[in-house]
């Protein structure tokens, strides 16, 4: 190999990185910009959410895990953050730990079975639903057990999974052809 071939697959897992990154800030900018114009009832989409669910299901648990926390710690510091800071840090962190599972889970049984190692859209849109739930449900909860939020927990966590569900089909396909991109 030579000395440049070395240096370009030294460079790969940093552009990867930077990429991930950029997509975790324009996805919190938009979340904390433009879409609070689409609330309903105060809640708007989780495109933060969202990023976290692609990195995590094109690149696996660690990267999820690690994803999430850093998209959650951004939604806890920026402002106009009215909550206790980590409330967004702990649910994003979960949701990427979790969708990372399914992608290593589903990954191992396509190839088995003669597949591409990727999850087909079924098993996407069951993660986004099944993560969307468990992380505003954790978020909601969490506000809940420190008197931040009201009881109406349910009307909450279903207009925000309805919102994860029907951005998903528009924005995962997208994200996972950007990050995959950036892998190659």
């Amino acid at each position: 190999m030579s000395q440049m071939e070395g240096r370009a697959s030294s460079a790969a897992p940093v552009l990867r990185n930077v990429l991930v990154g950029m997509l975790v800030v324009i996805a919190v900018v938009l979340q904390l910009s433009v879409a609070p114009a689409f609330a309903i009832r105060g809640i708007t989409p989780d495109l933060a959410l969202l990023v976290v669910l692609a990195v995590a299901l094109s690149r696996g648990g660690q990267a999820g895990l690690v994803t999430g926390f850093a998209a959650g710690v951004l939604l806890d510091l920026a402002p106009p953050a009215d909550h206790t800071a980590g409330r967004w840090a702990l649910a994003l962190l979960i949701v990427g730990y979790v969708a990372g599972r399914v992608r290593e889970g589903s990954v191992g049984e396509s190839r088995s079975h003669g597949g591409q190692g990727r999850p087909n859209a079924t098993t996407v849109m069951a993660t986004v639903s099944t993560c969307a739930f468990i992380g505003v449900s954790i978020f909601a909860v969490s506000g809940l057990i420190l008197g931040e939020a009201p009881l109406t927990l349910l009307p909450t966590v279903a207009i925000s999974v309805g919102y994860d569900l029907l951005l998903a089909p528009l924005l995962i396909p997208a994200l996972l052809w950007l990050i995959g991109k950036g892998d190659s």
